[in-house]
């Protein structure tokens, strides 16, 4: 079965459990997401477990064809990814993707999360040209940062941290989307299916066996987003810069541009060596929050001083 194949997505007006099918808003090779409606009217976003590179589904079908040699790749998967549905559904954080039902249905699984008005940050990135302000990065990186400490605190990890899967509500609070959990622990376990990491974002331990993962992953991952939103590009790959690390430290990169505090942060959060990174979200917060008020009460000091020169004069 080719992996370049694409599943045919549920039909517009497809009923499915309680929910209505109104339009596909995007597919990867690991699932596609609808909008959809339930019986209430209200709007939601389902998301459909159907790896590629594993089942196929043709137009006019709701099941897909799952080949026998797939069948127990696919099972596992399925069960990671509604056992991903389970955990995310007893997080209940502003900053988190709310999940509000999951199911199985036409012999797959389905996440139902609740449907918000907004933009990627990666999009939001991409229409801006201009350079993004300091304020906006640190703001939105705050707020995210308190969703994922209460992820971490469950022991779960997102493992896919990147502007794609930050969405960002019209009043401009920070959604972490799209976890990677399920994804990660089914491509250390089938060869079928690719590690669903995106190079760029991913740490250097992603690269390897799975045995090295913990905060100080998705860490990385948060000061590989913030160098993007700067460099408005991807960052280079861990995996090569363990061979030849070309990555312009954005202390050096930005000197001019930003504040010292902040892009020590970021290329802190970016260390090769796991042990180098801040070893919690608790630690990384710190970092940023309590220099970005030392900033803010410098900012407001050098304010009232020049106010006050100039009365004087």
């Amino acid at each position: 079965m080719s992996s370049q194949q694409v599943n045919q997505p549920l039909p517009p007006g497809f009923q499915l459990d309680r929910y209505r099918i109104d339009h596909q808003l995007s597919q990867g090779g690991f699932s596609i997401v609808y909008l959809a409606h339930g019986e209430d009217g209200t709007p939601v976003a389902i998301k459909e477990y159907l790896p590629n590179s594993l089942a196929l589904r043709t137009e006019g079908s709701a099941v897909p064809v799952i080949h026998e040699e797939h069948v127990a790749a696919f099972r596992y998967g399925m069960k990671c990814f509604f056992e991903e549905g389970r955990a995310l559904a007893h997080l209940k954080h502003p900053n988190v993707v709310r999940v509000l039902n999951f199911f199985r249905a036409n012999e797959t699984v389905y996440l139902v999360m609740q449907y918000e008005l907004g933009r990627t940050l990666q999009a939001h990135i991409q229409k801006h040209h201009e350079r993004l302000n300091e304020s906006f990065v640190r703001n939105v990186f705050s707020r995210l940062l308190n969703g994922l400490r209460d992820v971490h605190s469950r022991k779960l990890l997102h493992l896919d941290i990147k502007p794609s899967n930050i969405y960002l509500r019209n009043d401009g609070t920070p959604v972490l989307l799209d976890f990677g959990a399920a994804r990660q622990t089914l491509s250390s376990d089938s060869t079928m299916l690719k590690p669903m990491f995106t190079p760029g974002f991913a740490a250097p331990e992603q690269f390897r066996s799975r045995e090295g993962l913990g905060p100080w992953t998705d860490i990385y991952a948060i000061g590989a987003s913030m160098y993007n939103c700067l460099s408005r590009s991807v960052p280079q790959s861990a995996d090569l810069r363990l061979d030849q690390d070309r990555l312009v430290p954005a202390a050096r990169r930005w000197a001019n541009a930003y504040s010292q505090e902040l892009l020590e942060t970021i290329d802190w959060c970016m260390k090769l060596k796991q042990a180098d990174r801040p070893e919690s979200v608790f630690v990384l917060q710190r970092a940023l929050g309590g220099r970005r008020q030392a900033n803010y009460a410098q900012n407001w000091l050098s304010t009232v001083r020049r106010r006050l020169s100039n009365l004087i004069s």
